[in-house]
């Protein structure tokens, strides 16, 4: 009786979450997703997103920086459905909040994951795990002419 004891703690020690943890950092494409008909549905039309250094017209009235750190789960996804899937949802938030301020773009979006600031036009980071998957964005909410 106490080797199998011994034995299923050992089992619990060696197959803990933390022995699979997994944290891949990559790189995704920003318009293979944006440019989806989920993300088109979703997002609309109502407010614009421009990402790193996109120009943009002239702001008219700054409503400040915000930010959005989300999760979602990954498990039996792959990382690219899992990422682009919460992408999508942490865009849905800068959304919603250019609207509570009254703003109509967000501007110079970046990745923001674990607080590495990381701006491009072209890919935002995400990092995946054996069962969650998560996305940080910053950007500005402005008015645009």
């Amino acid at each position: 009786m106490k080797k199998a004891a011994i034995l299923a703690f050992s089992a619990l020690v060696f197959c803990s979450s933390h022995s699979f943890a997994r944290d891949s950092i990559r790189a995704y494409s920003i318009s293979s997703i944006m440019s989806s008909e989920v993300a088109k549905s979703k997002l609309g039309t109502d407010v614009s997103f421009y990402f790193g250094d996109q120009s943009y017209g002239k702001a008219l009235k700054d409503f400040g920086g915000f930010k959005t750190n989300k999760k979602t789960n990954a498990f039996a996804k792959s990382d690219e459905d899992a990422c682009n899937w919460v992408f999508l949802s942490a865009m849905i938030s800068l959304k919603e909040r250019a609207i509570k301020e009254g703003g109509n773009a967000v501007v110079d979006i970046k990745s923001n994951y674990k607080n590495n600031l990381t701006s491009s036009s072209e890919t935002f980071q995400c990092g995946a795990g054996a069962v969650m998957a998560g996305v940080a964005l910053t950007g500005k909410v402005v008015t645009l002419e």
